[in-house]
């Protein structure tokens, strides 16, 4: 059976809250935690629509605080899943703060999850390939594998000379080869 194709756009998710007094700090800004709780539920939501499976999530990357989120602004999280792997997939999120009376809207935070598919046993299970289509997906596609490969070799799971697509960024190739720059 041939293994069915999808494209970005088929799991985009947009999800939108408002902070409360309930989600913020002492600073009245938001808490880390609620955002990141909430960019779990965005990216597993995206994630799930690409592959019409249950998804766990498997790492997330490094999550950057830009700027900090106000008390009463609006939150907004967009996801779509970047590159599909055998029983994994990425998806990129987008978070935007907006302050609604001034019409100040503002980038916040953006990261990369990592999810696999799952049967009902729990066991990981192949996931529909990703076709990107804008330059801009085919950017995020390409520099997938990347990303995947710095994941497992910081995990321990890859050993660093078996990440190729990482070797040519740092030009280990070259000096694997004996060559000087």
């Amino acid at each position: 059976m041939a293994k069915q194709v999808k494209n970005p756009q088929g799991s985009y998710t947009i999800m939108t809250e408002l902070v409360l007094p309930n989600d913020t700090n002492p600073l009245n800004n938001l808490m880390g935690g609620r955002l990141m709780h909430w960019m779990d539920i965005v990216s597993a939501i995206t994630a799930q629509k690409h592959c019409n499976r249950i998804v766990v999530t498997a790492s997330v990357d490094n999550i950057s605080f830009e700027h900090p989120i106000a008390l009463g602004d609006v939150v907004t999280l967009e996801a779509k899943v970047t590159r599909a792997f055998n029983s994994s997939v990425e998806v990129h999120i987008v978070v935007k703060g907006e302050n609604i009376p001034s019409g100040k809207k503002y980038a916040s935070n953006s990261a990369f999850f990592t999810f696999v598919a799952v049967d009902q046993s729990g066991r990981p299970i192949d996931v529909p390939e990703l076709i990107p289509e804008t330059e801009g997906e085919k950017e995020l596609f390409d520099g997938a594998l990347r990303r995947r490969q710095l994941r497992l070799v910081l995990a321990k799971r890859m050993k660093p000379e078996d990440a190729t697509e990482l070797k040519s960024i740092f030009k280990l190739d070259t000096i694997d080869k004996g060559e000087k720059e």
